[in-house]
């Protein structure tokens, strides 16, 4: 699209700042909602290195601690320890609540009118609530074996806290009371404790903890066999003993046989099976302040949220996946057969199959080619020239828009005949166009930018397809002169794939939105039915296309007609140019989005054209930046190689659609090398114009015209430079 000035828009910010102070609003949230539920999944579980704490019990813990019975409390001055009366049994069940096994654990409990102690992780009890509301309602313990049950020699000292305090808010969040008892990760009797765990237990004591070990171990979590695990719950001197159950972290279901079996086999009225605090005569847990209760609430809900944003965005991620796929087959089949009907020369036709007529009428009368221009010193030259060579007969009007850089003079001096320079006051591109539209002689006209050249056929290729008397305007193949650089090669590929797969599916499904502005052919029927060219959006090119498919007439494609265009060659310049352009695409899909429920040509337009544009150019590229963030997350917290599988999967699918694009358009391959490089900086680009657009869009802001830089990297073709 040639740059000219908007006159009529007011001077006003284009609301830049919107847009990044959004964005990193949703991306730190993001980040924090990812980050957590990594933290909340997946647990650092890991043995220290040799030498470490986990390798050692002495040092810093108390011997009366190592000595003791399974009841420490390291809670004022000095540690005391005890252990259950020698009539008790206090059951407790580690690493639950799990959704299987802990209700039923809990029914033969109920059964047997027998309590017990529950020592729950966290981030299981969030996602289990009713199983932590059944446990306090029908009487037995909960206590607390911290978040993420991680490995806390593994965890430096803030997160240890974080074990502690994140589970106790879960607790009290859920029931109202606050949990008193805490059992470490992976302890089992005193003698066993290592100094990390020592040092946990400490630290937990200045919150109010009361830290329960083990002193009898069923072994069910190795599942020996229902009879063994019975008999080690019922032995005699199990009485007055912490026995060690598992009501999760796998299957249970020797477990809850066990237990049934022993409860219902205990009839020695000196073998009492009950709770720990039961044991021992002390009351577990205390009613939660209201300000607690509020802030257990807000972080048990803040972990249900994260944990529904990433199951969304991995629905979102799976149904994105899908559709590229779908979309990468779909522009491949429909492409090849539109190139098979090219080549045979025969129209496609949508009801009966895709080919129509096995020949087409020649088009043979003259054209009006219409060049808008605004500065466009460094190009016109060439463009002009190679239009005026054209083998088609042809009128060349330029209409230079308010230039202050001589391009009308320039023009003037070629002295080319057929050419003509028409000046007027800067107006913009709109007013340009339709001023050439005024002043053509003929009926087919053609627009062309002023930084395009044309090759000798282009002209004569372009206007074939008026054969048929339903085509109302005909989009050319555009392809980057200046495509040396790896930013060249990627607007390149970029180019290729767009013109010769999308553009060919368009064509085939009769919803062409956008002929561009570097080469557009039209009848003038058609322009004048529409009222010309409309300044209503900044990409007046896509709002007439719509406007002309709203009327009746089909928009179609000629891959064979070329025009060469410069691209911006810095990214400052390319993301001035797709701001501009991403904007005026959704001003114009905004302005056209009745014909979403209109019939006939209207409707194919909307239904089809409009509605792939919003899912692959608007929805899919917003989605984008939560796919790179995701991504990472995976690398952290997920496979690394699962996702370097299907960011492989995801590059193959490019590369594929590019080198078929490329195969059809009869490019050398050679610039494919740079895709690969394409995906982590000119893709993050191109979202973050989209995210720029859309949120400018919805900000109420109108976005002032960027005039694009010019380089004068345009030559004329050789043939063309013969002829002229």
């Amino acid at each position: 699209m040639s740059s000219g000035r908007r006159s009529r828009l007011p001077a006003r910010s284009d609301g830049i700042g919107a847009h990044w102070v959004l964005l990193s609003a949703v991306m730190l949230t993001l980040g924090l909602a990812l980050a957590i539920q990594g933290y909340i999944n997946h647990p650092v579980d890991s043995d220290a290195p040799p030498g470490s704490a986990r390798a050692s019990n002495a040092g810093n813990t108390p011997g009366a601690v190592l000595e003791g019975g399974p009841i420490v409390d390291p809670r004022g001055e000095g540690v005391r320890t005890t252990a259950p009366s020698a009539d008790s049994v206090a059951l407790t069940f580690n690493n639950g609540p799990d959704p299987m096994w802990t209700p039923r654990i809990l029914d033969t409990l109920r059964e047997h009118r027998v309590h017990a102690t529950f020592f729950v992780t966290g981030s299981a009890a969030v996602r289990h609530p009713e199983l932590i509301r059944r446990m306090f309602a029908e009487g037995h313990e909960i206590g607390i074996q911290t978040l993420t049950n991680s490995d806390l020699a593994a965890v430096p000292d803030w997160r240890r806290q974080l074990e502690i305090r994140g589970a106790q808010k879960v607790i009290t969040g859920i029931t109202g009371h606050s949990p008193t008892l805490l059992r470490p990760p992976a302890s089992y009797d005193n003698a066993a404790l290592t100094q990390v765990q020592w040092s946990f237990m400490d630290t937990a004591a200045d919150d109010g903890y009361l830290t329960v070990l083990s002193s009898h171990d069923s072994a069910d979590n190795v599942r020996p066999g229902a009879e063994v695990i019975a008999d080690r719950l019922t032995m005699q001197e199990a009485a007055g003993e912490v026995v060690l159950m598992h009501d999760g972290g796998g299957n249970r279901s020797q477990t809850v046989a066990a237990l049934d079996a022993a409860l219902e086999g205990a009839s020695d009225p000196g073998h009492r099976f009950t709770t720990v605090g039961g044991s021992i005569g002390v009351d577990s847990s205390r009613p939660a302040s209201t300000a607690d209760t509020v802030t257990g609430n807000a972080f048990v809900w803040g972990i249900r949220i994260t944990e529904a944003v990433v199951v969304a965005i991995s629905w979102a991620l799976v149904a994105a996946g899908v559709l590229t796929l779908l979309r990468a087959v779909l522009v491949m089949v429909v492409a090849a057969r539109h190139k098979r009907a090219e080549r045979l020369g025969r129209e496609a036709e949508r009801d009966r199959g895709w080919f129509e007529q096995p020949m087409r009428k020649e088009i043979l009368e003259p054209a009006s080619v219409i060049v808008p221009a605004y500065n466009e010193s460094a190009g016109i030259e060439a463009a002009v020239r190679s239009i005026a060579a054209s083998h088609h007969p042809v009128e060349v009007i330029v209409v230079d828009d308010g230039s202050t850089d001589g391009t009308a003079d320039i023009v003037e001096s070629l002295g080319l005949p057929g050419v003509v320079v028409i000046r007027k006051q800067n107006g913009g591109k709109p007013s340009a166009l339709n001023a050439g539209i005024a002043a053509a002689n003929h009926e087919l006209v053609v627009m062309v930018d002023g930084d395009t050249v044309f090759e000798p056929d282009t002209v004569h290729l372009l206007l074939q397809r008026f054969a048929d008397p339903k085509v109302g305007a005909i989009s050319g193949n555009t392809k980057i002169a200046n495509r040396g650089g790896i930013l060249g090669a990627w607007q390149h590929i970029e180019y290729v794939v767009g013109f010769n797969l999308d553009r060919r599916l368009f064509d085939v499904a009769e919803c062409m939105p956008t002929v561009p502005g570097a080469i557009g052919a039209f009848r003038r029927e058609a322009l004048d039915r529409v009222g010309g060219v409309s300044d209503d959006t900044l990409a007046e090119d896509t709002d007439l296309t719509m406007a002309l498919s709203r009327d009746g007439w089909r928009v179609v494609y000629e891959d064979e007609a070329l025009a060469w265009t410069e691209a911006p060659a810095t990214l400052g310049a390319l993301w001035k140019q797709r701001y501009r352009w991403c904007y005026g695409t959704l001003q114009a899909m905004w302005k056209h989005r009745g014909a979403m429920a209109q019939s006939g040509s209207a409707g194919k337009l909307g239904r089809r054209g409009i509605g792939y544009l919003m899912v692959f150019q608007v929805l899919l590229p917003l989605f984008a930046p939560v796919v790179d963030v995701f991504a990472i997350y995976g690398l952290v917290f997920l496979d690394p190689l699962r996702i370097a599988v299907v960011w492989t999967l995801f590059l193959l699918i490019q590369l594929v659609m590019a080198g078929y694009a490329f195969k059809l358009d009869r490019e050398p391959m050679h610039a494919l090398w740079t895709l690969p490089l394409q995906q982590f900086v000119y893709r993050q680009l191109m979202y973050l114009v989209v995210i720029q657009s859309v949120v400018t869009a919805f900000t109420g802001v109108r976005l002032r015209w960027h005039r694009m830089e010019r380089y004068g990297s345009l030559r004329v073709p050789q043939a063309a430079q013969e002829r002229s």
